[in-house]
């Protein structure tokens, strides 16, 4: 039995963090369904800027929305929920047949609205109706702006995947503000059940110290992290406050894993896939991941719903000079300027491939 399969067996959902218009257009990705269990998708500006960048299997769709006068964001948009809705429409059976819990595809707001709250719950809004598929997640980051947004959208029946959490503190501010939009609702007399993940980022934690901690230390920070977030998901759920919603028809947020590829060259491919097994969980990977996963054919051991050792190893980190706290926040405001860039190097991209087609055409 594939490592996949176990991990799937695990009740942990394995889902796939990419897309391409070739993933789709091969059957590459329905091939990942049906022999790697994977059960849902993940996106982001990078990974749309590296597919639209990379291949010529947008360039006629391009072509086509330029002679209708589309350019820019919006020309984007239109190519990226052309993707997503295929993609959600291969998971509607996981979707249909978990009843909502699995089979969930995302797609994220413009970057540039990050700490805009009225603009991005606006765009989260417009998104999701757009899109007309109930297995849509609309990622919106979990920074103090973007919080206020998720507990809205939330409120409104829309389907959130938080994104760019990198710290226990920061999940919990997640965590309460999805939990607040669902009581909203429940009070409101509306249907408690809106789906939901909270992303917490791995691997660049590890990124961050690699110069600056002793070898022993090494690749050990963003587990550590990830245990002691693990324990508050645990406890937040077995709290009076969580067992009243679930007694009003609520279902739970669960905890995603993200940016699950390893960094480190020394390290295991699928170091942060086995450190992290847990069930109700998501680990979203890298399709090299994934395929690395699939060669091999064990698990290690659970993630300890206690946090195991994290305190002990967090205190080590702490003694090598790393404060913790300090760097989520900067992890943080980084991730959100990474995805800008990516976003402004993606609406370049779109320019350039669409002055090359239009001079093409004209010949």
């Amino acid at each position: 039995m594939k490592a996949t399969e176990l991990l799937h067996n695990l009740g942990q959902s394995l889902w796939l963090d990419n897309i391409t218009r070739d993933l789709l257009n091969t059957g590459t990705l329905k091939a990942y369904i049906d022999e790697l269990s994977v059960t849902g998708l993940t996106s982001n500006p990078t990974i749309f800027d590296h597919a639209i960048k990379n291949s010529t299997a947008y360039d006629a769709a391009i072509r086509e929305k330029l002679a209708k006068g589309t350019s820019g964001e919006t020309l984007f948009f239109e190519l990226a929920l052309e993707d997503i809705t295929r993609a959600a429409d291969l998971f509607r059976p996981i979707h249909d047949r978990t009843d909502g819990v699995d089979g969930w595809v995302s797609l994220e707001v413009s970057p540039l609205l990050a700490y805009d709250t009225a603009s991005t719950l606006t765009a989260a809004k417009e998104l999701y109706a757009r899109a007309g598929r109930p297995n849509l997640f609309i990622k919106i980051p979990g920074t103090k702006e973007g919080l206020p947004a998720i507990e809205e959208a939330v409120f409104a029946g829309i389907p959130i995947n938080v994104t760019l959490l990198f710290s226990r503190e920061q999940y919990l501010a997640a965590a309460e503000a999805f939990l607040r939009g669902i009581e909203r609702r429940v009070e409101a007399g509306l249907k408690p059940v809106v789906g939901s993940v909270a992303s917490v980022f791995i691997s660049r934690w590890d990124s961050a110290v690699m110069d600056k901690v002793p070898d022993t230390l090494r690749d050990q920070l963003g587990i550590a992290i990830a245990k002691r977030t693990y324990k508050a998901y645990r406890e937040l759920l077995a709290s009076p406050r969580w067992q009243r919603a679930l007694n009003a028809g609520v279902r739970p947020q669960r905890l995603l894993w993200a940016s699950t590829g390893t960094k480190d060259p020394k390290a295991s491919d699928v170091l942060y896939i086995k450190s992290l097994a847990a069930p109700f969980t998501v680990n979203t990977m890298p399709e090299a991941t994934l395929k690395a996963l699939a060669d091999h054919g064990e698990l290690g051991t659970i993630l300890p719903a206690d946090g195991g050792d994290c305190e002990e190893m967090l205190g080590q980190f702490a003694k090598a000079g790393i404060d913790v706290d300090a760097l989520a926040a900067k992890l943080q405001d980084d991730g959100t300027k990474s995805f800008v860039q990516s976003w402004n190097d993606l609406m370049t991209v779109i320019t350039s491939k669409s002055a090359v087609l239009k001079k093409a055409a004209g010949k």
